[in-house]
């Protein structure tokens, strides 16, 4: 339990009840100025450094071939509006599936944007960086960042740029690319704009392992994903003594945009008595 809580780079971690960044540490719902927790230079990562549900034990039903998380979250806590009920339910399915439903009420409208921070390396336990592996991502846009990470507002086309994983590209090519905004993350560490109709499961990245044969697709009805590299990696000790270093894992987060709630012309993370959170997002597997 100690070594989940202290572990800084969120492995197997539950996030909300906001995901990823928003600017300022602080966002405007209906008139109302929320401040949150500041821990990411001026902005907010993950809702609180302390106390984000990346940090709370949840009580546990098990199931046939499920896990059903769930907690509740008091209206103010960590500086956001609402009384929540959270539930996360994680399947084990014969397709070789892991798949994760996600389901949040609120009494108020609030901002609810949960995710999943595993990190995948396919070729094996303590294989190293993860440079070989082949990513695809259907995405023909993203969103830059500025300084911070925080999101301009613009969404971008990958087209001609080191961003675009349209089509099966070994993710070590172009990562450390001459590219202003690989500059500014370390590498990659963006959300992806998702193509196709959000609140559609649909099929939405596909990894490769060349060495292994390993496969990875990935499946959600949100409209965007973080792909993160672990950049900022240190060694830290992972199952079996292992040192988890630079770029050893990588990550695709489901999610609505960073910073959405700040961005109007985001697809919109609020949620209340009119609206429940509910989604759905597969990791399949296959050799």
């Amino acid at each position: 339990m100690e070594g989940y809580y202290v572990n800084a780079a969120n492995f197997g971690a539950t996030i909300g009840p906001n995901a990823n960044r928003i600017g300022n540490a602080s966002f405007t719902l209906e008139g109302v100025k929320y401040r949150l927790d500041v821990n990411d230079g001026p902005n907010n990562l993950h809702s609180h450094a302390d106390l984000g549900y990346h940090k709370k034990v949840w009580k546990a039903a098990e199931g046939d071939n499920c896990v059903a998380f769930s907690l509740e979250g008091a209206d103010g806590e960590m500086g956001f509006p609402g009384n929540k009920k959270i539930e996360v339910t994680y399947f084990l399915t014969e397709e070789n599936e892991l798949k994760i439903h996600y389901h949040g009420t609120s009494d108020k409208n609030t901002i609810i944007n949960l995710t999943n921070h595993t990190y995948f390396n396919l070729a094996g336990h303590d294989a190293g960086a993860i440079n070989d592996h082949i990513l695809t991502l259907h995405a023909s846009g993203y969103t830059p960042v500025a300084e911070g990470a925080i999101p301009t507002g613009e969404i971008a086309p990958v087209k001609g740029t080191p961003m675009d994983f349209t089509s099966p590209k070994r993710i070590g090519d172009e990562i450390d690319a001459d590219f202003e905004q690989l500059k500014l993350t370390g590498g990659y560490d963006h959300n992806w704009v998702l193509d196709g109709e959000a609140g559609t499961l649909r099929h939405i990245a596909t990894v490769e392992e060349p060495s292994s044969g390993r496969v990875m697709k990935a499946y959600t009805d949100l409209p965007g994903v973080q792909f993160y590299a672990g950049n900022s990696l240190k060694p830290e000790t992972g199952k079996n003594g292992a040192a988890y270093d630079y770029r050893f894992g990588l990550c695709l987060e489901t999610q609505y945009y960073p910073d959405t709630a700040n961005q109007p012309a985001f697809p919109s993370a609020v949620f209340g008595p009119e609206r429940e959170y509910d989604s759905t997002t597969i990791y399949k597997f296959e050799v």
